[in-house]
């Protein structure tokens, strides 16, 4: 316990002895020094988070409330529509300022198409806090009737519990099935129908009686309404909403929020550690996170579970003090002196954790799902059968259409002014209806993840010499097998089916493209068999919508679903995807040498030619390829394992001075990977870069008990944690000493189930608790697919961690990524290795 934790502990007791510790006062709300207002056991956050123009609505921002450490509502801000989804109009964030003398926050937005500002303002009024919408001037014409403050509360919180409407009772659907509006056409969504208000009150109160739910919303005489959002996307949550009145300017609405709450609640703690268990010899250390106004007990023990049912203590280790580390105190248990093998349980407190394993051989099968499950089933344009299971048919048969010029897509894609190939927009582009993974839990072959992937998977291949057998690819007739050997390595026929890929786009149009993806709203939330996204039909300009020729596998309709290809040329995406092929081509050799020799040719052709003339710049989002100093470095180097050729190992030293410095972390696995091919002056310039970043790495991990860098972006950062751990690793393979090999376990432990909010492990089902509620391709059915690793914990400011396992739609922290899952094959494999040394 740290000294704050043990003060606040000191008075605490000292008031209950006093009879005083439950007070009136000690329950209002207070603005906190980091900016949001608290109680004890409730928050309230007014734009600590906002909105970002990358993914817009992504459920993190605006006015928000935490009630007993779980956020239940979020997005408390001016909204177009009763039930808006994530690419619907939204505030554009201007400013938001901070009084602590007086307790208001205010935040300044607009709608810029609208010509639309607004601020929302708040205070606190005792234990509750007051919102209010506040117009410079009166709401635009073409806005009233539509713009109203939202606010909206998670189901998974609420979808058992009743609500009280003015006093009339009701309960939460719990799934959707409320009333719509007639259907319309919208020109980015399709065909759309507006959700009908479930109930309507000044007064609601949410899960009454239930203090670790109950919420009461009053807007003095404006009517509130209640909305399911479900009912239009899977992803909506409830919305209580009231519409801006038209005509006026100044306060127009205005909210009181009370959130009811346990003056004397402790948050559980929460006892971190490796849900896979640990290798006999190695450190083990289980992270505790308390809340605030805990206390650590001052020992812990450690149980083993003996075969005749027995449980006994075999330690007692001290619980040291930590610190505090965003909104929490953490203290540590050291058990490392246990190296007997046997299963095991930490108690403490009087809780007793699952048990888990120490034995030599925990990390041997922590990579077998992601191999086994996961990538086969993002195996695109092929059917993929598990025993009873059809994961999905041979999807995107008919890909795919010239994407039109000048077009900026929804997820990041773009279309230049040209379309850089020999296709008029909308004209198919015979080839690309081969290899190629979903790239996350959507079904976009992003060609940046593609070749990130084949890369990662081809330097397991060369350091491993990974053989598993498990499951049947069968590329001739699109057809997969899980769980059935066929007698050939699964890792490699992984690899080929990206480079399947990579290969289609140079021989259909010469040059790597951003990617092929669903064109329109509609069709990108699909959630189902990728099979039933399009017809799986060459579009055919000259048919009718209806109309079908020819016969399945070879005929045309006239539906205009089928997929398209951003196709404008960037040397970035050139040199990445050259990279991936010319690793590609020295793995496949002897397994399939023609492919083999393919991907080396245009590897060469394409470096070659780039070489020889000024870089295609051309960038949009982060689908156009790294920096070209990133991935141009990264060709030559895999140009040069591949081939040995003198000529890449000239262009390696010259790409390497320039990108050393600032890329270091993104270069460092190739840059090591060909330190044995190059000069003596290299080596040593690689060294210092790897001691200068393994000197940065360790403070960056400084500031948590973790032990590793914990990001605070939009998307959550077990890819940094994973990948940093690589880093090291293939530095301690090149310059043994360097690295402390336990900093790589911390990783390992991290994903595994030690890092903040929860002690899930971060791969699904993997461990013995894992992610089982996560944002793949079967979300929907709050499912998970075995190997997918997740994000994970997302920091939302200013201090909470979250990875939330009742609501699947977090993409930030729960979407898998294949080229996580590629890093993860790879960092237990090294794990392994280092464990045999």
């Amino acid at each position: 316990m740290t000294i704050k934790g043990l003060r606040l502990f000191a008075c605490a007791a000292a008031y209950a002895a006093a009879g005083v510790l439950a007070t009136a006062g000690a329950q209002d709300m207070e603005l906190t020094e980091d900016g949001y207002y608290a109680k004890p056991g409730a928050n309230v956050l007014v734009f600590s988070n906002y909105y970002d123009s990358l993914f817009s609505d992504s459920k993190i921002s605006g006015v928000e409330i935490v009630q007993h450490g779980i956020r239940t509502a979020t997005n408390g801000d001016v909204r177009l529509s009763a039930t808006p989804g994530q690419w619907d109009p939204i505030g554009l964030f201007v400013e938001r300022e901070v009084s602590e003398e007086d307790g208001v926050i205010t935040a300044t937005l607009n709608y810029d198409e609208y010509d639309f500002s607004y601020t929302i303002r708040s205070e606190t009024k005792g234990d509750q806090v007051v919102v209010s919408v506040n117009l410079p001037k009166a709401l635009p014409r073409e806005l009233e009737g539509k713009a109203g403050f939202n606010l909206e509360f998670i189901p998974s919180q609420y979808w058992d519990k009743p609500y009280l409407a003015d006093g009339r009772p009701g309960l939460f659907p719990p799934y959707a099935s409320s009333a719509m509006e007639m259907p319309y056409q919208d020109e980015a969504w399709g065909t759309r129908a507006e959700a009908k208000a479930i109930a309507s009150a000044k007064t609601f109160v949410l899960a009454p009686g239930d203090d670790s739910h109950q919420i009461t919303l009053s807007a003095g005489n404006t009517d509130i309404s209640l909305y399911d959002g479900r009912n239009q996307a899977q992803n909506g949550w409830y919305v209580f909403r009231s519409l801006l009145p038209a005509g006026k300017e100044g306060k127009v609405l205005e909210w009181t929020i009370d959130v009811d709450s346990d003056p004397n609640f402790v948050r559980e703690p929460v006892v971190s550690f490796s849900q896979v268990g640990y290798t006999p010899e190695r450190s083990k250390i289980a992270v505790v996170e308390l809340d605030d106004n805990d206390t650590a007990p001052a020992t812990a023990n450690i149980l083993k579970m003996d075969a005749d049912g027995t449980v006994s203590t075999v330690l007692e280790p001290a619980v040291e003090p930590w610190g505090d580390y965003l909104r929490y105190d953490y203290a540590t248990i050291d058990f490392s002196s246990i190296t007997e093998p046997g299963l095991y349980a930490i108690e403490y407190d009087g809780e007793r954790t699952v048990t888990f394993p120490i034995a030599e051989d925990v990390y041997d099968t922590t990579w077998h799902a992601t191999l086994d499950v996961f990538f086969p089933a993002q195996m695109d344009h092929m059917f993929v059968n598990e025993g009873y299971r059809v994961w999905h048919g041979a999807s995107h048969l008919d890909d795919a259409l010239q994407a039109p010029v000048d077009h900026v897509h929804h997820d990041l894609y773009a279309q230049g002014p040209t379309t850089d190939t020999a296709f008029e927009p909308l004209e198919h582009i015979p080839g690309l209806n081969i290899g190629g993974w979903y790239d996350a839990g959507d079904y976009d072959i992003r060609t940046q993840s593609q070749y990130g992937t084949i890369r990662t998977l081809v330097a397991a291949w060369d350091k491993f010499g990974i053989t598993r057998d498990q499951t049947q690819v069968q590329q001739d007739i699109r057809h997969v097998e899980m769980h059935i050997p066929d007698g050939k390595a699964d890792l490699l026929q992984q690899i080929e089916h990206g480079t399947l890929q990579l290969v289609a786009q140079f021989d259909a149009v010469g040059h790597a493209i951003h990617g092929i993806v669903e064109p329109d709203l509609g069709q990108y939330t699909h959630l189902g068999d990728g099979v039933t996204k399009t017809d799986n039909l060459v579009y055919d300009a000259s048919l009718g919508e209806h109309e079908v020729a020819g016969e399945v596998g070879s005929g045309r309709s006239g539906k205009l679903d089928d997929r398209w290809a951003f196709t404008s040329k960037s040397s970035a995406l050139n040199y990445g995807s050259l990279a991936g092929l010319a690793a590609a081509a020295r793995a496949l050799e002897g397994y399939n040498d023609e492919l083999a020799d393919k991907a080396l040719s245009i590897a060469v052709e394409t470096f070659a030619e780039e070489e020889g003339k000024e870089p295609d710049l051309y960038r949009h989002g982060n689908t156009t390829g790294g920096p070209v100093e990133v991935e141009r470095f990264r060709a030559a180097a895999e140009l040069l394992l591949t081939t040995g050729d003198d000529t890449y190992a000239e262009a390696a030293g010259r790409y390497w001075d320039e990108a050393k410095e600032q890329f270091f972390p993104f270069i460092g696995t190739s840059a090591l990977a060909i330190v044995p091919m190059m000069p003596q002056a290299y080596s040593e310039e690689v060294r210092a870069a790897s001691e200068s970043w393994l000197v940065q790495r360790e403070e960056s991990a400084a500031d948590n008990p973790f032990g590793v860098l914990i990001t605070r972006g939009g998307w959550a950062g077990s890819g940094t944690v994973v990948n940093g751990a690589i880093l090291q690793y293939d530095i301690h393979r090149t310059f043994p000493g360097l690295v402390d090999t336990a900093e790589i376990y911390d990783a390992v432990d991290f994903i595994f189930g030690r890092h903040p909010a929860h002690n899930l492990s971060l791969v699904s089902g993997v461990g013995a608790q894992s992610k089982k509620v996560s944002y793949g391709t079967n979300r929907a059915d709050f499912s998970y697919i075995a190997g997918g690793t997740v994000p994970g914990i997302l920091v939302l400011k200013p201090d909470l961690p979250e990875n939330r396992e009742d609501w699947p739609f977090f993409w930030g922290q729960n979407e898998y990524v294949i080229p996580n899952g590629a890093s993860h094959i790879y960092l237990m494999n090294a794990v392994m290795d280092l464990s045999d040394d």
